[in-house]
């Protein structure tokens, strides 16, 4: 009998065992396969870089259609500014009629739209990625390239569910980072997918504390980690008692169906409950590292321009001692650049250039300056970008602004700089989103015990007849920690750095044509509810457009 009971609690023990090791064997190998098609990818990139103007050509003739035989017949195009990245002259035949004809053919089109980050989860098939069919789909490259380039700068950052992910994507799945490999992560799918933003990324949190052995913490969006990390501070000890109890609880816009679904990937866990408790208990300087100590490095999709507001603060508090790593470079909803040097602190993208077709408008030329192509570009020179990525959808200005930083062999490395939909001007006089932000930055430098948690800008003409018998002006929200009033003297500081800034507003102001700006303090948590009203994850809009937005903002002055 105590026979039989040995080899039955041993069969299970061996089931349990292979139950357990399974999903991971099959983690590695995929992963095994994955990072060698990244790697040769990364030496195909490497050789796309050595003729910039033939990948380019290639890459335009598929979208047209063409094929690619016509980029070895080539006549020869000299650019102009080609000597300065070290590239030798070569062939160009973008269309058998000339570049000249394309342009005449597609004129530019208007900038497009703020686009959610990342794209619906595609199929991947692993026996065609092996023999490498996928090659020519620049999001499956830019994941092999991703995988490649975190496994080789932080090698446990790959293990079997060792990512969290923190993304709303309401309505259907979007594709994290590392996509072709899902079982990276701890993250259920269906957590993201809930109407409510505030309920999905609360989800995410929970699950991602029941994995203590994390290596990653993802995120799509950097104010998405940012407001995940106010869940946190806020509703640790409910989501303690969830952990302890393996219960999730009702809470509003979590349907009833998916919360059965995910309640029954939860157990009890009263060691880790506890610990949560412990952490939170001792504050939350640093928080990240402490409940997950091992930890290597936060990934955040989209972090460049203004979305770096919120990765400096999450580095000087709750994520400390952290490194930030934003891989891709995105814009008209298309995937165009790699950082590839993910311990450097600030994010440089190299433009690839099999992935779109790209030509840039010199800032710093006439009213009418003629499009440069991808081997013209001068370092240190600020381009507005037109973008050919989707056959039938022909030179889409996509609305930002790059600077280019260096170069990686030919290929260029860019830095984006500002969005040109977010510029304020009332008269003409144009401040950019960049500089308005710094500005604001040196401004609160003056108001001792402040600390800026987010803005917006609104200029008068949206705001009617509320805004009174005044001349146009801004008006601008902020959300701050450490102050909970203002005085007159110190919301001049900010018209008064402006005037300071930019001689083209003083000028306006001195004449009265601009009136004074208008400084308004929001109650906490006012941002978090504004990004759920945009109603898609999309980088944080600093000029408001909308009245619907400017309504919901203004209903949370304090101040």
């Amino acid at each position: 009998m105590l026979l039989a009971v040995a080899v039955a609690v041993a069969a299970v023990a061996v089931a349990v065992a292979v139950a357990v090791a399974v999903p991971a064997l099959r983690h590695r190998l995929i992963r095994s396969a994955l990072l060698r098609s990244g790697a040769r990818y990364r030496r195909r990139l490497e050789a796309l870089g050595s003729d910039l103007r033939l990948s380019q050509e290639r890459r335009l003739r598929r979208l047209l259609g063409t094929g690619t035989a016509g980029g070895e017949r080539g006549a020869a195009a000299q650019g102009a500014g080609r000597g300065r990245c070290h590239a030798r002259p070569s062939q160009l035949v973008l269309l058998p009629a000339g570049y000249e004809e394309f342009q005449e053919r597609h004129p530019l089109r208007q900038p497009c739209r703020d686009e959610a980050p990342g794209d619906p989860v595609p199929r991947l098939r692993l026996w065609a990625l092996l023999a490498g069919c996928g090659d020519t789909d620049p999001r499956l490259q830019g994941s092999l390239l991703y995988l490649d380039v975190l496994g080789a700068a932080f090698p446990r950052a790959l293990v079997h569910r060792g990512t969290a992910l923190l993304h709303w994507s309401p309505g259907c799945p979007r594709a994290p980072a590392g996509w072709p490999l899902p079982s990276l992560y701890c993250t259920p799918a269906a957590a993201g997918t809930v109407p409510s933003r505030a309920a999905a990324l609360r989800l995410q949190l929970l699950f991602a504390l029941r994995q203590r052995a994390l290596h990653v913490l993802e995120a799509g969006l950097a104010a998405e980690l940012q407001d995940t990390l106010v869940a946190l501070r806020t509703e640790w000890p409910r989501l303690a008692q969830e952990l302890a109890l393996g219960r999730l609880s009702p809470q509003p816009g979590l349907p009833e169906e998916v919360r059965g679904q995910l309640q029954a990937l939860l157990t009890p866990d009263a060691a880790r409950a506890a610990e949560l408790r412990a952490e939170c208990t001792r504050g939350f300087e640093g928080i990240v590292l402490r409940l997950w100590p091992q930890l290597e490095v936060v990934v955040v999709r989209t972090a460049h321009g203004t979305e770096r507001l919120y990765c400096d603060s999450l580095c000087q508090a709750d994520c400390q001692g952290l490194p930030f790593y934003c891989p891709f470079y995105q814009a008209a909803g298309a995937l165009l650049g790699i950082n590839l040097w993910p311990v450097e602190p600030v994010p440089r993208f190299l433009l690839c250039p099999d992935w779109a077709f790209c030509e840039f408008l010199p800032c710093l030329a006439n009213k009418e300056p003629r499009t440069v192509l991808l081997d013209e570009l001068w370092e240190g020179r600020e381009y507005g970008l037109v973008v050919t990525a989707q056959p039938g959808e022909y030179r889409y200005r996509a609305g930002e602004v790059l600077k280019v930083t260096g170069f990686h062999k030919q290929c260029p490395m860019v830095e984006p700089v500002r969005r040109e939909s977010q510029t304020l001007s009332v008269r003409g006089e144009s401040i950019p989103e960049e500089q308005f932000c710094q500005s604001l930055c040196r401004t609160l430098r003056m108001w001792p015990g402040a600390r800026l948690i987010d803005y917006v800008c609104v200029e008068s003409s949206l705001l009617g007849d509320s805004s009174g018998p005044c001349a146009p002006h801004y008006e601008v929200f902020l959300e701050l920690q450490g102050l909970r009033d203002l005085s007159e003297g110190q919301r001049y500081k900010l018209d008064q750095r402006l005037q300071e800034d930019f001689p083209v507003y003083k000028s306006f102001r001195f004449k009265g044509s601009i009136g004074p700006l208008r400084l308004h303090l929001v109650r906490p948590g006012s941002f978090s509810r504004l990004r759920e009203a945009l109603g898609s994850p999309v980088p944080m809009p600093r000029v408001l457009r909308e009245e619907q937005l400017l309504r919901l903002i203004q209903g949370s002055v304090i101040s």
